[in-house]
């Protein structure tokens, strides 16, 4: 199946017209033509079948059956990633959590960080990408970069770690998940996290964890998190 997204359609739309770059992609790489059926998502767990009514490579309209729509999963995975120096690691990270399942995504900006700005538009393609490559109907919410500071002002789950690689007192983040609750994770840049940054962590009641017994990179790292929460809720 062929999974196509658009924000804008709801139950109510009986006809979507594609933009130009789609409508060519409909047209000239897939060869769909009038009569062929599409399938479009919303992002918000809808499944819609869109008939196509009028193909052009210019101009593609279809009309709109709303399918199904599937509720959230019970618990949100909430992934706070530190922007890597290479962007092409984190847009990897990026794919690849969104395909494992990841609910929402928070670039975080630490003392150690290499690479400070983000370009949001290009990483929210991926994501939207990801979510359509591997079947999803769900897009995960990629929040604007914000500093471990200001982040630490913010509301958490009860469920809520921080990896890092100080040689102290960890648990095993696999051993220490909860099936079926929110949960959050901090992973930090190629520097770790600054030993305040950890203790500001603990202060708040952030979780040490560890995710293994060798050193990851940053993307990784992030992998492995939310593999391991992908499994223990299983």
């Amino acid at each position: 199946m062929q999974l196509f997204y658009n924000a804008t359609v709801t139950i109510a739309t009986k006809e979507l017209t594609f933009s130009r770059e789609e409508s060519k992609h409909i047209t000239k790489v897939l060869r769909k033509k009038e009569g062929h059926v599409l399938h479009i998502t919303n992002g918000i767990g809808d499944l819609f079948s869109g008939e196509i009514t009028f193909a052009t490579p210019n101009k593609c309209i279809a009309s709109i059956t709303h399918l199904k729509h599937l509720s959230p999963k019970d618990y949100s995975v909430h992934l706070v990633v530190a922007p890597t120096k290479m962007n092409d690691r984190y847009e990897w990270f990026l794919e690849k959590a969104t395909e494992i399942g990841v609910d929402e995504i928070t670039p975080i900006i630490c003392d150690h960080s290499e690479r400070k700005t983000i370009k949001n538009e290009r990483f929210d393609r991926i994501l939207q990408s990801a979510m359509k490559q591997s079947l999803q109907l769900f897009l995960p919410k990629l929040n604007p970069a914000i500093s471990f500071r200001e982040f630490m002002l913010l509301k958490h789950p009860e469920q809520r770690f921080i990896a890092h690689c100080e040689k102290t007192s960890k648990k095993s983040f696999k051993n220490s998940i909860e099936s079926n609750k929110d949960i959050m994770i901090l992973i930090g840049p190629e520097g770790d996290f600054s030993s305040k940054e950890i203790e500001q962590a603990l202060q708040n009641n952030f979780i040490p964890v560890m995710l293994g017994n060798t050193r990851l990179r940053t993307e990784t790292a992030a992998i492995v998190a939310t593999h391991s929460i992908a499994f223990i809720n299983e």
